[in-house]
């Protein structure tokens, strides 16, 4: 009998832990249509205005100079043998999301590694929990900067904005030659990738390996050299806004998606003990029963 009453309690308490996950599960697909919409928003956006930046920078000769206006824009520190890179990590601030945070801390990791042996320095800005505790143990000593928090309210432009100012016065203060971003990219909510993506100074290279930049046909009427100075910090506060909204819709459709899994593991393993526990209690009703008629006949 005590077989049955701890069965009993294990299929109360799965029962219970799959009203949570699927409650979970409710709660992140609403977050996610909300973060969907967001995201696939500032996307046009956020490439608009960074197609801008390439056609307004094409028309400017000063870009070739070791400007300091432009320094966001061209690589003025191409020909130094070791650079200081700075990692702008974006993860959540909570769990129950899959692989999620493994997989960007995972790629980081393998990222840090390869900088750290071709004689680099590096530097790491973690945002989001995560990523500052899966990093802390091998990493501590590189890590620069972190914030908490963010991916718990809806992602405000404020956020990027405060963000950007922190990069650009490291960037100002010689802290570090070049920032990459690695985050996770939203695609549906069952597929995420991992991406890393140059932010400072700015990528002008395609993937084939030829300059962006090319002659536009378009004539500014404000100066030039001032208009790029303008957009050059807004152009990263757009872009690291981007990369928030992609990690927050990443996370809500991770955890969609784990927490629906563990709904139906739960499902499974409730009929499994439910099983168990139906063939102990027929089986201890037939051996009493047994016993019964046993008994009888030795009378």
């Amino acid at each position: 009998m005590s077989n049955l009453k701890t069965l009993k309690t294990r299929i109360k308490s799965v029962k219970s832990t799959q009203k949570m996950t699927k409650a979970m599960k409710m709660v992140a697909a609403s977050k996610l249509r909300k973060a969907k919409t967001a995201v696939e928003t500032s996307r046009p956006y956020a490439d608009k205005i960074s197609e801008l930046l390439f056609e307004l920078a094409s028309n400017i000769s000063s870009q070739t100079q070791n400007d300091r206006r432009f320094a966001m824009l061209s690589d003025c520190n191409k020909h130094k043998t070791s650079k200081t890179h700075l990692i702008v990590i974006l993860s959540s601030d909570r769990g129950l999301c899959g692989g999620l945070n493994t997989a960007t801390v995972k790629y980081a990791k393998n990222y840090i590694d390869r900088l750290i042996e071709s004689g680099n320095k590096v530097k790491i800005f973690t945002v989001g929990k995560k990523a500052n505790d899966q990093l802390k143990s091998s990493y501590e000593h590189l890590i620069l900067k972190s914030r908490f928090g963010l991916f718990k309210d809806d992602i405000k432009y404020e956020t990027a904005l405060e963000i950007s100012n922190e990069l650009i016065e490291l960037f100002e203060n010689e802290e570090f030659d070049t920032c990459d971003t690695i985050y996770s990219k939203f695609k549906s909510a069952i597929a995420q990738d991992v991406i890393k993506k140059q932010l400072i100074p700015i990528d002008t290279i395609s993937q084939d390996g030829t300059e962006k930049l090319v002659t536009s046909p378009v004539n500014y009427e404000e100066n030039q050299e001032k208009l790029l100075h303008d957009l050059l910090p807004k152009n990263l506060a757009i872009q690291i806004y981007n990369k928030l909204l992609e990690n927050s819709a990443s996370e809500q459709g991770a955890r969609m998606a784990a927490m629906e899994s563990a709904t139906n593991n739960a499902g499974k393993m409730i009929k499994d003990l439910t099983l168990v526990y139906n063939r102990t209690r027929q089986a201890n009703i037939t051996r009493e029963l047994i016993d019964i008629v046993s008994g009888a006949n030795t009378v």
